[in-house]
């Protein structure tokens, strides 16, 4: 039996790149235009923390705006923890919370305590998302003219999130 050697040294075999290279040609562009398109935005947040010893006085609170948002299904409630006092209520309208309603009150409460830059938003379980997130940029930027130029300032850009206690309201509404 008589076995034939191939010879690999006389074939010369070219690597074809002109399909890889088209495709590349079609695909960068395409990549490079949809990259502008898919940015994402980051929202620092605060969790709530566990309480320890070391807070502050009373007289630092009593000084100070500890501002609450909490959203109920039926309504938004504006309260200062110090003080326990609801500072306003802001009923839905048409089904809908009304954030215009809420922004204006915060844009006010704003003027009146400039320095204050956090809010603590606390939720029902079942929130919609779209209302929490509807909410986070309600109470973030309001825009104010200056010049003839509208021009987007910082309102309370601090944002914590928690859970809002039992509605009571809702409850005292279902025993009647």
């Amino acid at each position: 039996m008589r076995f034939r050697r191939r010879s690999s040294r006389d074939t010369d075999v070219e690597l074809n790149i002109t399909a890889f290279l088209n495709l590349m040609v079609v695909l960068i562009p395409f990549l490079l235009i949809n990259a502008v398109f898919a940015q994402v935005s980051i929202l620092q947040l605060n969790l709530p923390a566990i309480s320890d010893s070391s807070s502050p006085s009373d007289d630092d609170k009593k000084e100070k705006l500890v501002l609450e948002v909490l959203i109920y299904e039926n309504r938004y409630e504006v309260v200062d923890r110090n003080t326990s006092a609801v500072l306003k209520i802001v009923e839905n309208k048409a089904e809908e919370h009304d954030s215009a309603g809420l922004h204006d009150f915060l844009v006010d409460l704003k003027q009146r305590f400039p320095s204050e830059t956090a809010v603590t938003l606390l939720c029902e379980d079942d929130t919609p998302y779209r209302v929490m997130i509807k909410t986070m940029d309600v109470v973030r930027l309001y825009t104010t003219t200056i010049n003839g130029q509208s021009i987007k300032k910082e309102l309370f850009p601090n944002i914590n999130i928690g859970s809002a206690p039992a509605d009571k309201a809702a409850n005292n509404g279902g025993d009647a």
